[in-house]
């Protein structure tokens, strides 16, 4: 997903009443590419779990939702081999392979109707829903492209569940972190993000039509992903923190340092998957 211009601003700052536009964490940035590969080596193995126990495999029709980077796509395109089938949508596909396994289209959940209604055995969106405004919207779509029996596994982030950088705040750099994980949450809000999202999946699965619907959680706590996708949310937001007023340069820099020199024990909301069912017709 990108991001759209921000509205023009009086005195060089946003005015935080005004409601920012687009994605906070676009795919147009270099950090963008960092925090995929350390967002698959948190998740990867929980989303992957997940896939072989709702019957991922051979032949299989699978539409990933919101990718952005290729460790699900060519996760999925191993599973379903020859005989099977992978599409794979942004807003943004930049970061997508073509020739890959899986095919590639630009796409918007929440305004473009569905690829190919009715055919997937499986539609999956990871870190995508709690960033898009209409959500009902794009959560219908998902549920229309799946076949009689397919299923809808939606995960996403609940950080007001658990809004800490470290757990354990102890001293200035513990403190420090989690002011400015607020400062990020801050930021996430004004673009329309809703921190409580995660929480609210299996109820929106029911709501969207779908049966045998089930929820669970994952709660990274520690250690060098944890570091590293903290250090590249930080440098792909910096410019938004700084003209919002909500940290200022010393601030980031020591923040950083603290994470280089492994002085920091970072933590991460929770991961909520929930999945449903489309009832057989």
């Amino acid at each position: 997903m990108t991001s759209s211009p921000r509205p023009p601003h009086a005195g060089g700052r946003p005015d935080p009443t005004v409601p920012a536009q687009g994605y906070l964490l676009d795919n147009a940035r270099a950090e963008a590419g960092e925090r995929f590969v350390w967002l698959a080596e948190l998740f990867d193995g929980v989303t992957r779990g997940h896939f072989d126990r709702l019957g991922v495999g051979a032949g299989s029709r699978c539409w990933e939702v919101g990718a952005g980077g290729t460790s699900i796509p060519e996760a999925l395109a191993a599973a379903v081999g020859p005989t099977g089938h992978v599409l794979v949508t942004d807003i943004d596909p930049s970061w997508l392979k073509t020739g890959a396994g899986y095919e590639v289209r630009q796409h918007d959940v929440a305004a473009d109707p569905p690829p190919e209604p009715g055919t997937f055995d499986l539609v999956h969106a990871r870190l995508v829903l709690i960033h898009v405004p209409d959500r009902v919207r794009a959560l219908a779509t998902m549920a229309a492209a799946l076949r009689p029996g397919g299923w809808l596994l939606v995960e996403d982030a609940d950080t007001a569940l658990q809004p800490l950088a470290c757990l354990d705040d102890s001293g200035p750099a513990q403190q420090r972190a989690n002011r400015l994980r607020d400062a990020v949450r801050e930021l996430l809000k004004r673009r329309g993000a809703d921190l409580r999202y995660g929480r609210t999946l299996p109820r929106a699965l029911r709501e969207a039509g779908l049966v045998d619907v089930a929820a669970g959680g994952s709660f990274p706590f520690g250690g060098p992903a944890c570091d590293q996708l903290e250090a590249s949310t930080i440098r792909h937001v910096r410019g938004e923190l700084l003209a919002a007023g909500l940290a200022d340069d010393a601030e980031i820099d020591a923040h950083l340092a603290a994470i280089h020199a492994g002085e920091l024990d970072l933590t991460l909301a929770p991961l909520i998957s929930a999945w449903g069912r489309r009832p057989a017709e």
